[in-house]
């Protein structure tokens, strides 16, 4: 397959640029839900970009979702997250954060922790994230639902040991925000945009 340039959608406020977020799909790839999150930030004046971090594997959909996510290499993801908001920053973006959803929120959570690049994070219901406890260099914020059947409950219990402020959603699953869904829990996604906005309203300016 010949080489392309990062691919990636753009949603960008009516007015100038001043901060941008990075948004991180889930482990099924570019959905039209995230592009729907993209829609959203750009509402409440982020420009938001969302790349397609299996487009080295053929992209969203060219394979099982197991294989593009063992296509993933640590520092090329962290290469095109950095790509990523160094666009937003091309636009005028003083401050960048990033959130991201299921794989999203596991990349989220790594790029915070691992990388300068972000100014705040936000995680949804990201796996293995107990696996990978670390000193964030930005405001990072976590979601989880407690009645999530990919996570279980002792390991969001260790992130919230390590990470006070997390939120845990009685009785939401996996997938809480994803609208549409069956997973979908109208209380908690609610409650969980409220409390991603004033994290990036409050870190991002």
């Amino acid at each position: 397959m010949a080489e392309i340039a990062l691919p990636y959608f753009l949603a960008r406020p009516a007015g100038p640029v001043t901060a941008g977020v990075v948004v991180i799909h889930e482990g099924g790839g570019i959905s039209p839900q995230l592009l729907r999150v993209c829609q959203r930030l750009a509402a409440e004046g982020y420009a938001a970009i969302a790349p397609d971090l299996f487009f080295r594997a053929g992209g969203t959909g060219a394979a099982d979702f197991g294989v593009l996510i063992g296509s993933m290499e640590r520092d090329a993801t962290a290469a095109d997250l950095a790509e990523s908001a160094g666009l937003l920053r091309s636009l005028g973006a003083a401050k960048v954060g990033v959130t991201g959803f299921c794989m999203g929120g596991l990349q989220t959570y790594r790029a915070a922790v691992t990388t300068a690049t972000f100014d705040a994070a936000v995680g949804f219901y990201g796996s293995r994230i107990a696996n990978e406890l670390g000193s964030p260099t930005c405001p990072t914020l976590l979601f989880f639902g407690d009645n999530d059947t990919y996570i279980p409950n002792a390991e969001i219990e260790t992130v919230r040991h390590h990470h006070p402020e997390t939120v845990v959603y009685p009785g939401a699953g996996h997938g809480f925000f994803r609208d549409g869904s069956d997973n979908y829990d109208e209380a908690a996604a609610a409650d969980a945009w409220r409390r991603l906005l004033a994290h990036f309203g409050t870190h991002l300016g």
